[in-house]
């Protein structure tokens, strides 16, 4: 049986205007991404990561190509495609509760009744271990605390696809290591698709199912697609010492430090993926979604 394609990118170019003309930051992307796949965006500052997070989120519009979710044009935001912030952008006059309640008015005012909302919110509260402080603001929680409302938050509209840029690049190891393990968990039982931007290798290997290596910019494009065929349940104790596991960790490392290494870079590896080396820290595309995200 045919698996019919649920996220196309197909031949996807975008100019900026600048004063000395056209910036060609993406030049011909082209991607395939099915129902329940996980897939990591990885690459070089300005490779363009951020901004096919952007297309894909409905916030920029391709200069030629285009991309279709279950065969429909993608050419604004829509609540089926929730974005998750390195920054969590909760509004900090809010309870942890309420901050989900708005996306949940938002997305199901119609559809839901008052008790049905409480209980879809505590429901996705419950998802991300946050039931215990859900009545809590922003300055009254840890950042990695803080991350789970996020996700929660994007969880509560019932995505068919989750955008994550970078979720747990601001926080410590330990943290973002529960958080991995809570992504993981929670999209083995939604099988929702997800993107996500991240710059260490270790996590990309770890949740993914595909790894898309983007190519220098400008006008990036995609250069490798690594398929990782680790089993799942994946439990991160286990796969240190798994050849296969350090097979693909070598051929995405391979790709960034030998095949897209920048003039004046040593071709070698960075000293540990947990501090995230200067040479590959990405930077942020502007403010469109989270200025999106504040506005809803």
């Amino acid at each position: 049986m045919t698996v019919k394609t649920h996220l196309e990118l197909t031949g996807v170019d975008i100019d900026f205007p600048t004063p000395s003309g056209p910036f060609k930051a993406l030049n011909n992307v082209n991607l395939k991404i099915d129902q329940g796949e996980f897939v990591s965006l990885i690459g070089h500052s300005g490779c363009g990561k951020s901004t096919v997070l952007n297309i894909v989120a409905g916030l920029y519009q391709a200069t030629k190509g285009g991309v279709l979710l279950d065969g429909r044009e993608v050419n604004q935001p829509g609540p089926e495609r929730a974005v998750v912030f390195q920054n969590h952008s909760l509004l900090p006059w809010l309870t942890a509760y309420q901050n989900v309640e708005l996306a949940v008015k938002q997305v199901f005012k119609h559809s839901k009744s008052k008790a049905e909302m409480k209980e879809w919110i505590e429901h996705n509260m419950h998802l991300v271990h946050m039931d215990h402080a859900m009545h809590k603001r922003p300055d009254e929680i840890s950042g990695g605390m803080k991350q789970r409302v996020g996700i929660a938050r994007a969880l509560a509209m019932e995505p068919t696809v989750m955008l994550m840029d970078e979720p747990f690049g601001a926080l410590d190891a330990l943290t973002r290591a529960h958080l991995q393990d809570s992504l993981m968990e929670i999209q083995a039982d939604l099988n929702n698709t997800v993107i996500m931007i991240t710059h260490d290798v270790d996590e990309a290997v770890l949740l993914s199912d595909r790894i898309v290596m983007m190519t220098n910019g400008p006008a990036a494009t995609v250069g490798e697609i690594l398929d990782i065929k680790l089993e799942r349940p994946r439990h991160r104790l286990e796969l240190a010492d798994d050849p296969e596991y350090n097979h693909y960790r070598a051929a995405v490392l391979s790709f960034l430090y030998e095949k897209q290494r920048k003039p004046g870079e040593a071709p070698t590896e960075p000293a540990a993926t947990e501090e995230k080396p200067e040479k590959i820290k990405d930077v942020q595309a502007s403010t469109p979604l989270l200025a999106d995200e504040q506005a809803a």
